[in-house]
Order: C-alpha cells, then sequence, then structure tokens
C-alpha cells in the first residue's frame, strides 16, 4: 500500500507542539532517495533528503510486524470529518483506504496502478479530470470502486449540505458533477472553475456505502473503519491495551506485504521513548534533545533524517477574550522572541535551524519568502506600544495589564503527556509575554482530550501544534476558512478576512505555477498582519530507527509503500 494521503503524525513533538492533519502524510516511500544527514549551522537536510534504508525486496523476510507509536487513541477515523484531523487517525486510514496517488522524493503525485490505470485533464474548458479505475479494485464489501464512491466523497465535501461536519477539504466545492465515463470504472469530473491541485481531491477514496448519508459520514467512522480497500485491513482494535493492529487482507489483488501486521500502539511522548529503548516499538522520534542523546549512540538503532513539509506553530485564538482585538494579536506576535525559541528547540541537535517566515512553504520550497516582517520581529516596546492603544493599562513589572478592571490573561493549552522540554519551553513563552504584561497560565490537559475536546472546540486562548506535509498549496484553505456556525473547518482560532478568504480562493484556482505563488505569498503576509499564527521554525525528521528494518523511516516528501517495508534478513 503506498500511501498518499500524507497526514503521517505518530511521534512525540519538539518543542511546543502535537500535530494534526493539516495536510497529505509523508513516510517512508519506495525505491532509493538520497540519503538524508544533518546540515550545516542554520540549515536543514536539502528539499528531497530521505534515509529509508532501501533495500530489494529479495533481501527482506517474508513475515514480521512493524510496532509504532501513536499520540493518542483514534476516536474518529474519517480523516475528512470535523472530528478526525487528528494526524495518526488519519494515518491508519490511509494505511487501509485507497490512496490513488503516491509522491516521489520531490513530492510530485503519480497514479497508482493498484486503483488507477490512469487519470488525467481531459479537458480545460471546463476542466474536467477523466479517473480509469483498475477493475481489479474492490471494497472490502466485494463491491468495486466505481464513479459512486467519487459522487458520494464529492456530495459529502462540497459544503452544500452543511449536515455532514466537514473538516473543509478544498476543490470539492469547485466541482459542478461527477458522473460515469463509459463505464462503472471509469470517472468523469467537471469543474466549475479549475483547480490546480485536483490530484489531492478523492484521496484517499472512501466507499460510498460508508459515506453517502450524513450519519455514516458524522458517526459511523467513530472508533473503526467500516470498511477498507487495501493491501491492510485492521484486524483489531484493543481499547484496554491501547492498541490498533493492522493485517494483511488476503483479497488484496495487488503485491502482497512483506510484514504479516502493523501494529499501533498510543503512548505519550516520554512513554514512546521509553517503549523504544525496551525494544517495545520500533522506532521514535529523535528530534528532542534529550531524545537524541538518549538513542544516537544506542548499537541497535540507526538515525535517519529527511525534509518534510512540516512546521511548529502557536495559534491565537481571535473567537473569545482579549484575542479578539487585533492590536492585541499583533502584540502578542512582537512579544514572541522567535529566534530564542527556535534555538532552544534545536540545542544539542546536529543541525540548527531559523525562524520560519511562511504559512504556506517551507524553505526547501520553491516559492517560499519571509513575510513575517514586523509581525515576525521581536519587539517589546512595539508590543507594550499596541497594548496601551488597545486600552490595556500598564501596572509596572511582574503585574497583568488591566482593562476596566480586568486583567489581560490568556490560557496557553497543552497535553499533560508533554515532556519536560516542552513544558520548559511553554514556560519560556510564559515568561516573554509577561514582559509585555500578559499573563499566562499553563494549562494541562488529557493527552486524549487535547484536539478533540479543547483544539477542535476553540477551547484555548493559545495553543502550539504541528501542520504537516502540505504538499498541495490549496491543503491550506480549511485553516482561513470562515467559520459557519460550529464548524470551524481547521480554522481553530476563528481568525479570516474577506480579503484573506478572496486571495486563497482565486490562487487555489490559478493554474499558472508562479501567479499561484505571488498569490499565496500576498495572502502569507495578510496571515501575519491579522495575527492568526505564529510559525516557529520548519521541523525536520529525525528518527530512531531500529537496525534492520528496510525501506522505512524518514521519507522527506516522498510516500510509504507498506508493501515493502520489512526486516531484512
Amino acid at each position: 500500500m503506498t500511501t498518499g494521503t500524507r497526514l503521517w503524525a505518530v511521534a512525540a513533538a519538539a518543542m511546543l507542539a502535537l500535530a494534526a492533519c493539516g495536510g497529505n502524510a509523508s513516510s517512508p516511500g519506495s525505491g532509493a532517495p538520497a540519503t538524508g544527514s544533518p546540515g550545516a549551522a542554520g540549515d536543514g537536510p536539502a528539499v528531497d533528503a530521505a534515509d529509508i534504508n532501501p533495500q530489494p525486496l529479495d533481501r527482506l523476510k517474508d513475515g514480521g510486524t512493524l510496532r509504532m507509536s501513536i499520540q493518542q487513541w483514534i476516536t474518529q477515523y474519517n480523516s475528512q470529518q470535523v472530528d478526525g484531523t487528528q494526524g495518526d487517525g488519519a494515518a491508519i486510514v490511509s494505511l487501509v483506504e485507497p490512496d490513488l496517488f503516491t509522491y516521489d522524493a520531490k513530492g510530485v503525485p503519480h497514479p497508482v496502478p493498484d486503483y488507477l490505470e490512469s487519470a488525467e485533464v481531459t479537458s480545460t474548458s471546463p476542466q474536467v479530470v477523466t479517473y480509469k479505475l483498475n477493475p481489479k479494485a474492490k471494497w472490502s464489501d466485494g463491491t468495486p470502486l466505481s464513479y459512486r464512491d467519487f459522487q458520494a466523497q464529492w456530495k459529502a465535501l462540497n459544503g452544500k449540505d452543511k449536515s455532514y461536519l466537514s473538516a473543509g477539504w478544498p476543490g470539492y466545492d469547485l466541482i459542478g458533477k461527477v458522473e460515469q465515463g463509459s463505464g462503472p470504472q471509469e470517472v468523469k469530473v467537471t469543474f466549475d472553475k479549475p483547480f490546480a491541485d485536483w490530484r489531492q481531491t478523492f484521496d484517499p477514496l472512501f466507499p460510498a456505502a460508508a459515506y453517502d448519508t450524513p450519519e455514516k459520514f458524522n458517526k459511523g467512522w467513530l472508533e473503526k473503519v467500516p470498511i477498507t480497500a487495501a493491501a491492510w485491513k485492521i484486524g483489531s482494535y484493543d481499547k484496554t491495551a491501547q492498541t490498533i493492529t493492522a493485517v494483511r487482507d488476503p483479497n488484496w489483488w495487488g503485491a502482497k506485504p512483506k510484514l504479516d501486521s502493523v501494529v499501533f500502539r498510543a503512548l505519550d511522548p516520554a512513554a514512546a521513548l521509553d517503549a523504544y529503548l525496551n525494544k517495545e516499538i520500533d522506532y521514535v522520534a529523535a528530534i528532542r534533545p534529550e531524545a537524541y542523546g538518549r538513542v544516537k549512540d544506542d548499537p541497535d538503532t540507526a538515525i535517519r533524517v529527511g525534509a518534510r513539509w512540516d512546521e511548529v506553530h502557536i495559534t491565537l485564538n481571535g473567537g473569545r477574550g482579549p484575542l479578539r482585538d487585533l492590536k492585541v494579536r499583533n502584540a502578542v506576535e512582537k512579544a514572541v522572541n522567535r529566534g530564542a525559541l527556535t534555538e532552544v528547540a534545536f540545542k544539542d541537535l546536529p543541525f540548527k535551524a531559523r525562524p520560519l517566515g511562511n504559512h504556506f512553504f517551507m524553505p526547501n520550497q520553491e516559492g517560499y519568502q519571509d513575510n513575517s516582517g514586523e509581525y515576525g520581529t521581536y519587539d517589546l516596546e512595539g508590543a507594550k506600544k499596541l497594548l496601551e492603544e488597545a486600552g490595556w493599562k500598564d501596572n509596572g513589572a511582574g503585574q497583568p495589564r488591566t482593562k476596566d478592571g480586568a486583567p489581560l490573561k490568556l490560557s496557553f493549552v497543552i497535553s499533560a503527556d508533554s515532556t519536560s522540554q516542552q513544558v520548559d519551553q511553554a514556560t519560556l513563552l510564559q515568561n516573554m509575554l509577561a514582559q509585555a504584561g500578559i499573563q499566562i497560565t499553563i494549562d494541562k490537559v488529557p493527552g486524549n482530550d487535547f484536539f478533540e475536546k479543547y483544539v477542535n472546540r476553540g477551547d484555548f486562548d493559545l495553543v502550539s501544534f504541528r501542520n504537516v506535509d502540505q504538499l498541495f498549496l490549496s491543503q491550506a484553505f480549511p485553516q482561513y476558512q470562515r467559520p459557519e456556525g460550529e464548524n470551524v473547518y481547521q480554522n481553530y482560532g476563528r481568525i479570516t478576512s474577506p480579503e484573506l478568504v478572496g486571495l486563497l480562493t482565486k490562487a487555489q484556482t490559478t493554474t499558472d505555477r508562479a501567479e499561484a505563488i505571488k498569490l499565496y505569498n500576498q495572502a502569507d503576509a495578510l496571515v501575519w498582519r491579522l495575527g492568526h499564527t505564529i510559525e516557529l521554525y520548519q521541523r525536520p525528521q529525525v528518527l530512531a530507527v531500529r537496525k534492520g528494518l528496510a525501506n522505512f523511516g524518514a521519507s522527506g516528501l516522498s510516500s510509504d509503500n507498506f508493501t515493502k517495508v520489512g526486516w531484512e534478513k
């Protein structure tokens, strides 16, 4: 199975963050991409850096288990539903559902032959995409993949029926019709407006039988995956042991996986590191200095480094309290010393990083430019001035500012599973903002509730997590979409503007790459001005992987192929 839905987030974050979907997920790719290595100070790995120990299949054992950690027990497996945007659940789903495209080392998508004989634009006015499905491809209920699956997914995600609680996936609202072509396995998708990133739609593809009503869409994937169509299926869910086990599907029509099973075990970050060193799981993130120091000399460990689309940021909640005021949000931006937070995050690691200046592009991507300007520059006096203008009275050092008798007090929500380093860095942020007269309380919440009950519900003033693998620029659109009632899509801080939505709408319908880059950079500058999110840095992949595990590791921008992952003989 080749993952094309790039939502992989199975490891603890460095700094303050946990991982959300944010985009499509990367993990180990097939083939033999260039080996990644730590760069010089100030540099991360190259754009196509990956290190997966590529090995031919005849050198691998037939059988065995890959044991992996995830951050929490999964409650919603529909990754396109508003509560399904946590990356681990989406990664599990991409293992057992059809990913129509695979990504190479530079993040370029290619059709997966197990599902697609072809997928191409067959008309430009209007834009029509024709998919020819592999006639062998069938759902686990025996139904062949067909245009009906595309139709059901389009209707669920195009935004017309609000009872489908969609997380807001771009492109579907631009589709005018989905219909059968020359037969049930030929699909014609006609767009009302051009959509440059059409390959990200229907990837993964979900079954109509479990998607064609709001009830099925919203509740049919709670704590289970109802129907699958891949080399793998879910063999068991063990809530007591906090494990989900994927096993080979004997009805799979493609290449047989080398492994017998893949086990996902919910562990908090500190426990995951200990579990790895105790040989209970087979890989763990080593991006934190403490983790890197403990694993780098382990004789059974290979350190694998890759360049992933992975950004760490702080989200500001403009939907409640003092942060409703733009001047207060801009003051918070100016009071945060991004350079200091970045320096601490990479302390004792074999490479350094600079603060990130863009919400849409990573520094190793075409189109990147630093648009942060004054809002990404540490300026304590500027922050104080904005707070004065907003009516918040200075009460002296060590005291929060006040307005109408109320203190300037904000909640910074972190997971109770956070590492000591994450807590220390949250405290550093707390001290930074205190110097401007902004009092921060650090509120620890249960790890399993962090996204579902706090981030997704907007129950925070400040929160930090990661958006990962947004190789298609339009994937970011839901993060800035205007909330509709209780559905915030992925705009958890509820901050947007008509101008921003207009720029992003125009950008995603622009097929000229240079013009699209220009529009996204204009949008990025506006995101900074709106005080939407404070970008911190690009997070490289630094993984500790059990020696002997092949075709797996730091995949960079490429996809995994779990039929090729296995243990060397």
